[in-house]
Formats: C-alpha cells, structure tokens, sequence
C-alpha cells in the first residue's frame, strides 16, 4: 500500500500552521518550501482535520491547494483562492474512480470532480490570482497524465506547471 496523507499549499510570510484554517495537526512537518512565501505542508496518514482552503485562502489572501493523495495511487485536488473561489479536481482519474465506486452507487467522477478540461480552466485562473502564468494545455496534460507508480508526483507536477512550487 502506498503513501496516505496531505499536502496543504499556500503562501504565506509566517508558517502556513500558524494561519487561520489550519487546525494544528499531529505529525504535519513543513514538506517543502518555494519562492515568493511558497510552502507546501505534509499531514501524513490523512486522519484528522487539516482545515479549510476557503479559510486558508482567506486568511493568507492567496490561493490555497490541497491535495489528498490515496494510497500512492491518485489525488483528489481540492483548490481555492480569494477572487476565483473553490474547485475540485482529481488526478489519476481511473485509480480515483475505483476508490469512490467502493459502496456509492449511481454516482460518477464527474458528480464529484471537474473534467480535466474545465478543471485546467479553473486553474489557470487560479494560478493567475496567484501571480503566476500556467498554461491551460499544460495543466491538462498533467490532469490526464497517468500516474506512473507514485500519484504523488503528478501533484507536484501539477504545482510546478501552475508556477508556484518548481519541481
């Protein structure tokens, strides 16, 4: 079984747990740190409160990202910034189908996530509150990528093409 947690990114002049939204949590560690006040934040194992990223958003006054990794297998991507709002997405979509069809009848991907296509849309916007430039076609080429053998690294993929954490 792979890697379960999350990694929580935003900006901010002070440790993002020290802002508003972020419940302090057992075990988070700083995971990375970018440019520009850039952090990303590891909560390993994926139990318990890791926040809000409208409240994260709102306190920073910058975008905010979660992502959710299952299993080393897929992310479910939950983003929000001050102008933009929020929006959910996934990566690995296959591997994150097979995770929500377990017990839920009659629901799709699609009744929980944006389509990657939308989704890029979304994150263009959201990168550009960021600051940031991203590319649209780039975005959804990380949206559809498959995942290769740790999930985890589209999402860093996904946060270097949105400019805010390099790989």
């Amino acid at each position: 079984m792979g890697y379960w947690g999350y990694f929580v990114v935003g900006r901010c002049a002070r440790p993002l747990t020290e802002a508003a939204g972020l419940p302090a949590a057992e075990g988070v560690r700083l995971y990375r740190s970018a440019p520009d006040g850039w952090q990303v934040w590891e909560y390993p194992g994926g139990d318990g409160d890791v926040g809000n990223m409208n409240d994260l958003a709102r306190a920073t006054g910058a975008p905010a990202l979660f992502g959710y990794v299952m299993g080393g297998d897929c992310v479910v991507v939950e983003a929000a910034a001050p102008g933009s709002g929020a929006w959910t997405t996934c990566l690995a979509r296959a591997a994150t189908a097979r995770y929500l069809d377990a017990g839920r009848e009659g629901l799709t991907l699609e009744d929980y996530f944006l389509e990657p296509r939308d989704a890029a849309g979304r994150a263009v916007a959201w990168a550009a509150e960021a600051g940031r430039t991203a590319d649209a076609g780039e975005l959804l080429d990380v949206l559809t990528a498959d995942p290769g053998p740790l999930a985890e690294d589209l999402l860093f993929r996904l946060l270097d093409r949105l400019g805010v954490v390099p790989l």
